[in-house]
């Protein structure tokens, strides 16, 4: 498996497909093998997804992991794969490693998808505590906890209810995937929380000049749907496409529209 070796670090990546590159960002705790379920609607891009730091089969060296380090990690990958721009799409923390990416190395952004993410700081709203604490319990016990017992306990917290009950085949979907992600050490999910906390990128919003379109669920219990709105305000010209009905998983819930509007979003830049 490809490694990179950034600032001292072995972070193990993957890139697939052939066209303008794509680096895709996952978030907290959450190996890159878990953007599969997003390639096949990615088609035309050379897709680049990576374990950060601690995570997956990624190097863990001690913590905290800032969000500033892991948007160096990120630019290290492009360096790495001697791309000069690309296309950037982060999910969750995966959203802010890549506003942190775009306003560090400007130049490497061609455009930025942010998903279901947030500005940090005191501008920001997280879900509620017992939602947090389910979240990063998740994270901590993936490498110990059988996959039955992971998706039961992250599912209520990734998509609402209501949807969760008409579509019994995404807790198949992902009792399939799950085997296939490599687990994340414990401590990473602590290190990790650690570098959200304190960080913010709201002041320094103004200043990111890269197109960006924000997607986010208006059902998301994790990072609620105000971030993006917040997020809409403060970027010079951003896109925000709500989904409507969605959670925190908002990709899976509506698959096929929400990657074209990635795509279409992506074609015009």
């Amino acid at each position: 498996m490809p490694e990179a070796r950034i600032g001292g670090v072995g972070i193990h990546y993957s890139a697939v497909g052939e066209g303008d590159p794509l680096l895709l960002i996952m978030g907290f705790g959450m190996p890159g093998d878990a953007w599969m379920v997003s390639l096949p609607f990615l088609q035309g891009y050379r897709a680049i997804y990576f374990d950060n730091r601690g995570t997956g089969r990624s190097e863990a060296p001690e913590g905290p992991y800032t969000i500033a380090q892991m948007a160096d990690d990120a630019a290290g990958i492009l360096n790495h794969l001697r791309i000069d721009r690309a296309h950037v799409y982060g999910i969750s923390m995966g959203g802010m490693i890549a506003q942190e990416l775009a306003l560090r190395y400007p130049r490497k952004v061609r455009s930025l998808v942010l998903g279901c993410t947030t500005c940090g700081g005191e501008h920001s709203t997280l879900g509620e505590p017992e939602v947090i604490a389910t979240l990063f319990e998740a994270i901590q016990g993936m490498a110990g906890t059988d996959p039955q017992t992971w998706v039961d306990r992250t599912l209520p917290i990734m998509f609402p209810r209501e949807w969760l009950a008409a579509n019994p085949g995404i807790r198949e979907a992902l009792l399939t995937l799950a085997p296939l992600l490599p687990p994340t050490r414990p401590d990473t999910a602590q290190h990790a929380m650690a570098g959200i906390f304190g960080w913010t990128t709201y002041d320094r919003l103004p200043s990111l000049d890269a197109p960006t379109l924000i997607l986010h669920g208006d059902h998301d219990v994790i990072i609620p749907v105000q971030n993006a709105y917040v997020l809409k305000e403060r970027i010079p010209g951003a896109h925000l496409h709500i989904v409507a009905g969605a959670g925190h998983g908002y990709p899976a819930q509506e698959p096929v529209a929400v990657h074209q509007r990635v795509i279409d979003f992506l074609r015009a830049h």
